[in-house]
């Protein structure tokens, strides 16, 4: 029985990965052609300046596919938040999408003011640090978002339901879900902050040892 509801809870955390999976060939498709059709040296390699360059009708509109294409890959972990909240909740799926958004924005400004409150631009390494959606945070990637989902999805099913005593009964029910997500994803992003930079520094040690030994000197 046991392994039938882990084998269920697992289902339904595959299920949830579709959602926002189901878009990346129609984004792969409009960044490809979009990017080789406007790049420059293949163009006048192949002499199409006047159909494909600079100023033409064509370049225009494939620039523009260009980026609706890099729009959906630049903002996976945002979509893969949504996507799983989505997926995992049980009920009111549309408030726990409405959560993760909120959750996924406060864990990265939660990062991201730590980062210009202890100068960790100068002692993180390389590529530590990035921009997502205008907030300059920690690069936690589509693992970040897949978190907030999970996390999101979890405190949705739990508390969607909440009775607030009568004084508080306006922020009970699906009105609570978005204030403790808020809540519990500031301490995750707290956390994040100081966890992330040990992983990927060991990630940047083990590298190094492999190539130390794929590559002797």
């Amino acid at each position: 029985m046991k392994d039938n509801k882990i084998f269920s809870i697992l289902q339904r955390v595959g299920r949830s990965f579709m959602l926002p999976i189901a878009i990346l060939p129609v984004a792969g498709l409009f960044r490809g052609i979009g990017g080789s059709f406007t790049n420059a040296a293949m163009i006048e390699t192949y002499g199409l300046t006047s159909i494909l360059g600079e100023g033409t009708i064509l370049h225009s509109l494939l620039t523009v596919l260009n980026a609706c294409g890099s729009v959906v890959f630049d903002n996976l972990p945002l979509l893969f938040a949504i996507g799983v909240a989505i997926g995992m909740a049980k009920n009111e799926k549309a408030v726990a999408a409405l959560s993760a958004v909120i959750a996924f924005f406060i864990m990265n400004s939660a990062m991201g003011a730590l980062i210009e409150l202890t100068d960790a631009v100068n002692t993180l390494p390389d590529g530590s640090i990035g921009v997502n959606l205008g907030i300059t945070t920690l690069q936690t990637g589509v693992f970040g978002g897949i978190i907030v989902g999970l996390g999101t999805a979890a405190l949705h099913n739990r508390f969607y339901k909440i009775e607030l005593p009568q004084v508080f009964s306006f922020f009970g029910g699906t009105r609570f879900v978005p204030i403790v997500c808020a809540a519990v994803y500031l301490l995750v992003g707290i956390g994040l902050f100081f966890i992330c930079p040990i992983i990927q520094r060991g990630i940047l040690a083990v590298g190094g040892l492999v190539l130390r030994y794929a590559y002797p000197a």
